[in-house]
């Protein structure tokens, strides 16, 4: 409904799990590494708890994606089951066949068995994920608990995700459960987000969502947001959802306190009479209401009386004052000033050639101003290619590379200006012949979350690579992982698969980058990074 009026191309605030709009703060990316750890240790159980709401199930699913491809997952959403029925679920999500008036635990347990020997036998791992497992009754965890006890000689048939609320690690601190907690490889409590965090989760998915102007949530709204929703996502997402909602029905351009102060109380079922409507009595107090009502009586008693001028003149002093509040027609007070200040006489596309021509000078290219040669042809002549996308600010400067940044300022202009350095938190930029230096917040601002960068291609490097690639590039990738784990000689396959995988994967979250296993420029610039290049970068001491 929304997302028309403030430029977006879908909802970014949808409780729908999407991996596009997944922000992996520093928490999501420390419990997804003990999921990892516990899942590849081979032990028994892994254990993630957090409140309701803050991403756990959103982790586990990132978990699952990252998993080696001879992985069999079972995932079991309603733990309210009793022993049998639980063995009866385990058998259909592996598609094991059993009789289906079966009610005998062993047959069940039998059943189970031999398809994980079987698994073992081809070389696969199976893993068995249980979501609510704070619901789980003391005799089904105990069952859980015997599963594991399935085994060879090397390691156990069947690894163990427990995932639940808080209650879930008070059940498991019980004597009658310590056998169970003993058996526990890896844990970890999800918390919510910090103040900071809550503000890049906010804008990036804003970003992933298609925003291309400036902020609709600003610095102070964002502050009672954190406050309102105590750092969860998914309260986030539903207060912000419905903040968007009312900005848009009053017709503001952003989210003010007021606003969200009130899709809070909405979400939290404490609803009251909204004033900001959208019609002439907008904003209007009681008293206003009846002075109104007292005059059309009067109009209507006494016809000549002067209240059609005395209406006239209301509501247009009415109209003003909307104005003003919008910031429309009528409003009042000068244009604040913005970093394009002393340059709103040239175009945008000068700043976007001011700010190439900064990028070229940092790489040390020529860079010839010809509409007919874009940017990103002529530096395909010095071995480089442009990476051209829009992401958080953090993903940003994890690339460390200078980078051309596209802006918006508070009055709808938009320019390019060139992200040259950063000294803590001090981020340095050339906006045309000017050199800034902002702080964080300032640069978000007006950053659309737009960027362009210039990178250096490994040799057989044409476009990302997925599992099952051959080639140079996959010989390159061995190499220079080999050298990360400090061996001197590799022999080479040139095919990317198994172990070669998971090394990426690993790499990949250690970076922040999605661990999917796909081998793009973000991931190449990273090992890159990890050995001696003379690429220019970003951060500087």
């Amino acid at each position: 409904m929304y997302e028309k009026f403030f430029g977006l191309e879908k909802k970014p605030f949808s409780l729908v799990p999407d991996p596009q709009y997944f922000y992996m703060s520093t928490g999501h990316r420390e419990a997804l590494a003990h999921l990892i750890y516990g899942i590849n240790s081979n032990g028994g159980f892994v254990l993630l708890t957090g409140e309701v709401g803050t991403g756990k199930t959103t982790v586990c699913r990132r978990m699952i994606e990252m998993l080696p491809e001879d992985t069999e997952v079972a995932f079991i959403l309603n733990p309210k089951l009793t022993v049998e029925e639980l063995l009866a679920t385990i058998c259909d999500e592996f598609s094991i066949n059993y009789p289906k008036d079966n009610k005998s635990i062993k047959v069940f347990v039998d059943l189970i068995n031999t398809y994980l020997l079987k698994l073992h036998g081809e070389g696969k791992k199976a893993v068995l994920i249980l979501e609510e497992a704070q619901n789980l009754t003391p005799e089904v965890l105990e069952q859980i608990r015997l599963l594991t006890n399935l085994e060879t000689k090397e390691k156990k048939l069947l690894q163990m995700v427990l995932i639940g609320q808080p209650e879930l690690k008070e059940m498991l601190s019980k004597p009658y459960l310590r056998q169970l907690s003993q058996r526990i490889t890896a844990r970890y409590h999800l918390g919510s987000l910090s103040e900071e965090e809550v503000s890049e989760y906010v804008n990036y998915r804003l970003s992933m969502a298609g925003l291309i102007r400036g902020e609709i949530f600003p610095r102070k709204t964002l502050k009672r947001l954190y406050s309102l929703s105590k750092g969860i996502p998914r309260l986030i997402n539903i207060i912000c959802d419905r903040a968007l909602l009312g900005a848009y029905v009053q017709g503001k351009e952003k989210v003010d306190l007021e606003t969200l102060n009130q899709a809070a109380l909405e979400v939290s079922g404490e609803n009251r009479v909204t004033h900001n409507r959208k019609n002439i009595f907008f904003g209007l107090p009681i008293l206003g209401i009846t002075i109104l009502l007292i005059v059309l009586v009067v109009s209507y008693i006494i016809p000549g009386s002067g209240v059609k001028h005395f209406l006239s003149h209301y509501l247009s002093s009415k109209k003003v004052l909307i104005e003003e509040q919008k910031g429309g027609e009528g409003a009042k007070g000068p244009v604040k000033d913005t970093i394009l200040t002393g340059y709103e006489g040239i175009s945008t596309d000068e700043t976007k050639l001011y700010a190439y021509e900064t990028l070229s000078k940092i790489w040390n290219l020529s860079y010839i101003r010809d509409p007919s040669s874009p940017f990103c042809e002529q530096v395909k002549a010095y071995g480089l290619l442009c990476l051209q996308s829009r992401d958080s600010l953090n993903s940003l400067i994890n690339m460390n590379r200078p980078a051309v940044l596209k802006f918006m300022d508070e009055n709808n202009r938009i320019f390019y200006g060139t992200l040259y350095a950063l000294k803590g938190e001090r981020y340095n930029l050339m906006v045309g012949q000017k050199k800034l230096e902002l702080e964080r917040e300032e640069l978000l601002k007006s950053w659309t979350g737009e960027y362009l960068l210039l990178w250096s291609p490994p040799e057989g490097y044409s476009t990302e690579f997925r599992p099952g690639a051959k080639g140079k590039i996959v010989e390159w990738l061995e190499r220079q992982l080999a050298i990360l784990n400090g061996k001197k000689d590799v022999k080479t396959t040139g095919i990317y698969k198994g172990e070669l995988i998971n090394q990426i994967k690993k790499l990949q979250l250690k970076a922040g980058i999605t661990p999917d296993g796909i081998v793009g420029p973000k991931t190449l610039m990273v090992l890159k990074d990890l050995s001696k290049n003379d690429d220019p970068k970003l951060k500087y001491d």
